[in-house]
């Protein structure tokens, strides 16, 4: 395999295994303290809606469902998270692939946070940085502790790649 096509498959990695660490963290805040987190059925209409062309709404949680919204989430999930992977390598280079640290994955997984607060929170109708929810301060921490732990995700997804890949 060339090169390129090993950082491809390895940003992959990363990607779906930062995912699956915000998913886990999800996972265990619903089972030990009952807090929900994104639902990934209204990110899937939201985007099914942003593929027919509707970006802004009131409130996504009113629109009308579409047909395979909760697989449409889950996969815009994982993509988002494989994108935001992909961000790694370009900004600090293929040698990070090769040497991960871990502040660059903490540096980027918070400012990932900006792509809820100011573009799908917004656009689903509950405002920038959840302003019109009933506990905005809640949902932004909340936020916050997710977004971490995609970076430390993303970290720890590079370390473990090093040693089922090298």
């Amino acid at each position: 395999m060339s090169q390129w096509m090993d950082i491809v498959f390895q940003t992959i990695l990363v990607g779906i295994g930062a995912t699956m660490a915000m998913d886990l963290w999800r996972f265990l805040l619903q089972k030990t303290l009952n807090v929900n987190s994104l639902d990934l059925g209204l990110l899937g209409r939201w985007v099914g809606y942003c593929i027919r062309g509707k970006f802004f709404h009131e409130k996504i949680a009113n629109a009308q469902p579409i047909t395979g919204e909760l697989i449409l989430g889950w996969i815009s999930h994982y993509m988002i998270g494989i994108f935001f992977a992909s961000l790694l390598p370009i900004l600090w280079g293929e040698v990070w692939l090769e040497n991960p640290s871990l502040k660059e994955p903490l540096f980027l997984g918070f400012m990932t946070i900006l792509a809820p607060w100011f573009l799908m929170q917004p656009a689903m109708g509950i405002g920038i940085a959840a302003s019109k929810t009933p506990k905005p301060y809640q949902v932004r921490i909340r936020n916050i502790a997710i977004h971490s732990v995609y970076g430390f995700g993303l970290y720890g997804s590079a370390l473990l790649t090093q040693v089922f890949l090298r």
